[in-house]
């Protein structure tokens, strides 16, 4: 209203000017309304209906076209129609691309530190710098190539490199410089091994000799003694969980580690108390028998060995019920004692990562070695005193060689912590025991994992082969059982069951006629062949 009496204000021939170009500007305000072409399909009735009306078509014509619709030569249809997309070309797609390119970069933030750039062109694997390329364009290039490739590309780089060097890490070996006295230890290990490795040798020859029909009687017979083991003994051996049990060298005393402290000396296979050891004040993880004890030691002389979670290692005697000697320096839990075979040396695995040497002649300790990333479980010697084997918290194994102190295997492959090792009597086989539910059995001189039992359903406590030949492994868990495996062959000969609870430790008396086992049940079982 406000623009037409403002109109008749001027002559007619400005009104029509001005109404003109108003009307031309409200156009132009309007957004064009894009037509899309159709695409018909089927008849057009309805348009050919029209043309016949416009042209006059007479009545019979009409005639004719609805008799051809009812007889089915004329397709009738609803007027469906498809819209047809425009197409784009190749050419804009690339220039649409490209500008969506540039719209990320310029929203990619990226350091000002010129050393940080090259750090992340490397990250990526591009030439940190190009010929004439100053840090201005090189920071242009790596926000360019962030833009194609994403920023979480380099997020993704930073955790594989992060990923590697942790990796690293676990596989870095730390050596401490040791003491004089532990160069002539190394040169009396290696005087000692060597002939113990002739003899093995030799004695491996002469059982190679053997007809194969006469190891396969013997192999048979072995197995079906195995079969029939049955559980010959369970005495309750104390008020808390049973933790370590071993017998001793002539097989006629049997040693149980308890959670409260003590240790109990057993005859076998009676199971009649003879002694208990009394000296620590909690936990007691395991007790080991000298390699001579019963045998050539005197009953006054050390004898055994034991550990603790408070971190202390005591020696003890066959003939008194208190510690004979303490061996202080660890200031974590030990978790296992292990004796050399030459009964000179004791190791100690201890929860600070590492494990010691302890020569017991000069009441020294002359090593104290890293290696492991998390704490160490587990210790045990090669039968010939020349390596130790070591089972650590972070899932992996080493073997150790105490002549030149080197780490000359490392074991990966179980996916959780490594809780027992042993080595075979043959000198090349070495079985681990894991969180895993798994045992591993590794080969020494092929320097892999050869085969994997997937022994029990809960975590492996213990591994043991048999002493003397090896014939046979066995496994104990947490599932509450123990289990036979032939060896080589790995398939279960028997399973040991009748523990209400964990099976904690496990061992084979050296003349091949008992097995025990102790469990979380506060008791410990014989097991015996009918």
């Amino acid at each position: 209203m406000f623009f037409w009496l403002l109109l008749q204000l001027y002559p007619s021939n400005l009104r029509l000017l001005l109404w003109s170009r108003l009307e031309k500007m409200s156009d132009e305000d309007e957004a064009p309304v894009v037509k899309k072409a159709r695409i018909f399909y089927g008849s057009l009735e309805e348009k050919e209906k029209e043309r016949l009306s416009r042209e006059g078509i007479s009545a019979a014509a009409r005639d004719a076209v609805k008799a051809g619709i009812e007889a089915g030569n004329i397709n009738i249809s609803s007027g469906e129609s498809m819209e047809m997309e425009e197409r784009v070309s190749e050419r804009q797609a690339e220039v649409l691309a490209e500008f969506e390119r540039r719209k990320r970069a310029r929203q990619i933030t990226v350091s000002t530190d010129d050393v940080e750039v090259k750090a992340c062109l490397r990250a990526l694997g591009e030439p940190i710098t190009l010929f004439g390329e100053g840090p201005a364009e090189r920071r242009e290039r790596l926000r360019n190539i962030l833009s194609v490739v994403g920023p979480d590309a380099l997020k993704k780089s930073k955790k594989e490199d992060e990923k590697a060097k942790r990796t690293h890490e676990y596989q870095q070996t730390w050596y401490h410089e040791g003491p004089s006295f532990l160069k002539e230890a190394r040169v009396w290990l290696a005087k000692y091994s060597l002939p113990r490795a002739v003899e093995r040798l030799d004695a491996a020859r002469a059982h190679k000799e053997i007809p194969e029909s006469t190891r396969t009687v013997k192999q048979q017979e072995l197995h079906k003694a195995l079969r029939n083991v049955n559980n010959f003994c369970s005495q309750i051996g104390d008020d808390r969980p049973i933790s370590h049990c071993q017998f001793s060298p002539n097989s006629k005393l049997l040693v149980t580690a308890s959670w409260s402290g003590l240790c109990k000396l057993w005859k076998v296979p009676d199971c009649t108390l003879v002694r208990t050891l009394r000296g620590h004040n909690t936990n007691v993880g395991a007790i080991s028998f000298h390699p001579q004890a019963t045998l050539t030691l005197e009953e006054s002389d050390v004898n055994m060995a034991s550990c603790a979670v408070d971190g202390s290692v005591k020696l003890w005697s066959l003939d008194s019920d208190e510690p004979v000697a303490d061996i202080e320096g660890h200031s974590m839990r030990v978790a296992r004692v292990a004796w050399h075979p030459s009964g000179r040396f004791l190791g100690t695995t201890c929860y600070d990562n590492s494990w010691r040497l302890w020569d017991l002649e000069i009441q020294e300790e002359i090593l104290h070695q890293e290696g492991h990333s998390k704490g160490v479980h587990d210790l045990h010697f090669h039968p010939d005193g020349s390596l130790a084997g070591t089972g650590g918290l972070d899932a992996f194994a080493r073997v150790w060689d105490l002549r030149t102190g080197r780490c000359i295997m490392f074991l990966e492959g179980h996916h959780k912590e490594i809780y027992s090792i042993n080595f075979s009597p043959n000198g090349f086989h070495l079985a681990t025991g894991s969180g895993d539910n798994t045992c591993k059995v590794w080969d020494l001189r092929q320097r892999r994992c050869m085969y994997t039992i997937p022994a029990h359903e809960n975590l492996v406590s213990s591994v043991k082969f048999q002493p003397n030949d090896g014939h046979f492994l066995l496994t104990g868990a947490y599932d509450n059982i123990a289990k036979v495996w032939t060896h080589p062959g790995w398939s279960p000969l028997k399973t040991l069951a009748g523990h209400e609870g964990k099976v904690m430790g496990l061992d084979l008396s050296p003349d091949g006629q008992l097995i025990a086992t102790c469990s979380y049940d506060r008791t410990f079982k014989l097991w015996m062949s009918e």
